[in-house]
């Protein structure tokens, strides 16, 4: 937002720092002659609209994105690779650990993970084919899944307040409680739920810097309406960041019923993976209820209480499942 000090007749710009957490008028010093200068709520606001109307929106900022999203870093091919193998069922541990040690940074990775004393090994596993031994085919693929995914979901967003590690914190927390409502109500859905689980939020890893080119709308909002998160981002961009993310998944490669399960874990009465998205939806208001790397996104996330009444969980479930999650993500954060 462009400012001229009424003293000084100096130009500036108001930054989304200055602005982060204005309730009303919004007093600030001019960098020139260092007097006070009061903006009006009311000027903010046609500062917003003006915002708004002078940037992509919608259709056509998805259509950009998208374009974008193209030229992102896929997903390590050695995560492909895994998929395939785990996915059929005449290969075995030792098949996905060819395929692991094809990636020098992975491996190294996935053995200090699994020289962890949160998987038992306690250095004992030098080799990628030893833990294949020690830990079988599902506890290397969670591994796997765990250090391709620790990279790019370990950066800084600053369009959401998000600092570095928090992301993947609450990932992790996604991924676990997943899998846990899955072991309990639908054991056959254990090992895609942790990986959808995983990656839910990778959406936001993609409309970040956009995010923060708005932030002043998007905070306008948020602080006038007192809506949910997600109506905030279909308000500044048109979108949210499922929608973006199901995008991505589909470039990873991830199979179609994932990607509509994470699109829709926010509204998952419309998916047509209704149950992976219901587990994503409950474990995401879990680790939001757990404070769990949420930023202030968790304060208005909106529970779809139907998703407890057709998982049939109660109270006591969720103070367990919150316990056991909170534990999960203590243990493997101190790993990696």
């Amino acid at each position: 937002m462009d400012i001229q000090c009424g003293k000084c007749k100096s130009g500036f710009k108001i930054t989304n720092e200055q602005f982060r957490g204005y309730s009303s008028n919004l007093s600030i010093s001019c960098p020139e002659c260092n007097s006070d200068i009061v903006i009006s709520r009311l000027a903010i606001k046609k500062a917003v609209n003006s915002l708004i109307k002078s940037l992509p929106f919608g259709d056509e900022l998805k259509e950009k994105i998208v374009k974008e999203v193209e030229d992102l870093p896929p997903m390590p091919q050695v995560a492909i690779k895994a998929r395939q193998v785990v996915s059929n069922s005449k290969s075995n541990a030792q098949d996905l650990a060819n395929v692991i040690e094809q990636d020098q940074a992975i491996t190294t990775r996935v053995l200090k993970l699994a020289n962890s004393p949160f998987y038992g090994s306690r250095g004992e596993v030098a080799t990628v084919q030893k833990a294949a031994v020690v830990l079988g085919t599902k506890t290397l693929y969670e591994l796997l899944t765990m250090a391709c995914a620790s990279g790019f979901l370990g950066e800084r967003l600053e369009g959401y307040d998000l600092d570095a590690g928090d992301l993947w914190m609450h990932s992790l927390a996604v991924a676990s409680g997943s899998r846990i409502l899955s072991e309990r109500f639908m054991p056959e859905l254990k090992d895609d739920a942790f990986s959808a689980g995983l990656i839910h939020d990778s959406g936001k890893l993609i409309l970040d810097s956009y995010i923060l080119e708005r932030k002043i709308a998007f905070m306008d909002f948020l602080l006038d309406e007192r809506q949910t998160f997600l109506d905030a981002e279909k308000h500044t961009l048109g979108f949210d960041h499922a929608e973006i993310a199901y995008s991505v998944c589909l470039k990873w490669n991830m199979p179609e019923y994932i990607a509509n399960a994470i699109r829709y874990h926010h509204t998952p009465a419309l998916s047509s993976q209704k149950e992976l998205s219901s587990i994503i939806h409950l474990a995401d208001a879990i680790a939001m209820m757990s404070g769990l790397g949420v930023g202030f996104d968790g304060m208005l996330y909106k529970l779809d209480e139907s998703v407890m009444e057709s998982l049939n969980i109660g109270e006591s479930d969720l103070n367990i499942i919150m316990q056991e999650t909170a534990g999960y993500v203590s243990r493997v954060v101190e790993q990696t």
